[in-house]
């Protein structure tokens, strides 16, 4: 029997340190093979959606060190700042002894995390493009921190409640929206941008869905000749932006003459988080009460 239980002790703890061994293996969204010895327990940070999503995978107390605006959750704000995600301090992410640095390819400096790497560090490039891409970003970051329980759990309840609003609202009547980042110059999205995807998931229609660029720059004569149901827009923080009601100045705008100019807070729009589910669950409510309005009117007639 003792030989037996010691058979079963050295065959677990064989296999134990193969899989350590084996280590972690995974590719990132610059299509590079990622590998770590074991899970990370000290993670860098460099973009504020990261910060939010390896909270959302379980492993927001693994982060020593982010960069400015990562302030969601709460605890988040407590983190060492190592500088924006566009100029981080290279000699401080090196002090803090990360065995794994998130870095965002579409806003942090190729060159910053090219040094990062030869200074020896581990490099995972993260960049979600849709509902699927964040849910693979939380997925990724637990399988990294040993973690993938929690995260698993968290993907699926993203993309479960995604499949919903696409369910409930994507057949819906169309509304023709214009979606406005910024005022000057006059900043909008395609279909392909992810709230592009947002607009579409919700039943609406992109009057700028087949531009080029994710976020391509218009006139506001374009805006005009669009002639779009509803206006929406989000800005830089929390308050609805001034701007919004500058469109008043054209009240033949379907949006204005009906006031739908809407706002919905950048932070829950804009970011590729998870909490992208309640900015595209506001934009829907608010599509949804466009075709409520019009359909009231219709009776009318």
């Amino acid at each position: 029997m003792l030989q037996t239980i010691m058979s079963l002790l050295l065959l677990g703890a064989s296999v134990s340190l193969g899989a350590l061994a084996a280590g972690i293996e995974l590719t990132d969204d610059a299509g590079r093979v990622v590998r770590l010895e074991r899970p990370a327990q000290r993670v860098v940070s460099l973009a504020p959606h990261i910060t939010e999503n390896l909270f959302s995978a379980g492993v927001g107390d693994r982060i020593v060190g982010t960069v400015n605006y990562s302030d969601y959750p709460q605890a988040a704000r407590a983190i060492r700042q190592v500088g924006g995600y566009d100029n981080v301090n290279i000699e401080l992410i090196h002090a803090l002894k990360p065995d794994l640095i998130v870095v965002w390819e579409e806003g942090n400096q190729k060159v910053q995390y090219d040094q990062l790497q030869a200074l020896g560090h581990t490099i995972y490039v993260d960049y979600p493009r849709d509902f699927e891409g964040i849910a693979r970003s939380i997925r990724n970051f637990g399988i990294l921190t040993g973690n993938a329980t929690v995260a698993d759990a968290a993907a699926a309840s993203l993309l479960d409640s995604m499949r919903g609003l696409r369910e409930r609202f994507g057949a819906r009547t169309p509304v023709s929206v214009f979606y406005q980042v910024w005022p000057e110059p006059l900043i909008t999205v395609n279909d392909r941008q992810i709230i592009g995807q947002s607009i579409r998931l919700c039943g609406g229609r992109n009057v700028f869905a087949q531009l080029d660029s994710l976020s391509p720059s218009v006139g506001r004569e374009d805006v005009i000749a669009a002639d779009p149901q509803v206006i929406i827009a989000s800005g830089m923080n929390e308050q609805r932006p001034q701007w919004l009601d500058e469109w008043a100045r054209w009240p033949k705008l379907q949006a204005v003459r009906d006031k739908h100019l809407f706002f919905i807070p950048p932070d829950i729009i804009q970011r590729h988080t998870a909490r992208l589910l309640v900015g595209t669950t506001l934009l829907c409510e608010q599509l949804e009460q466009v075709r409520r309005e019009e359909a009231a009117a219709g009776e009318r007639r």
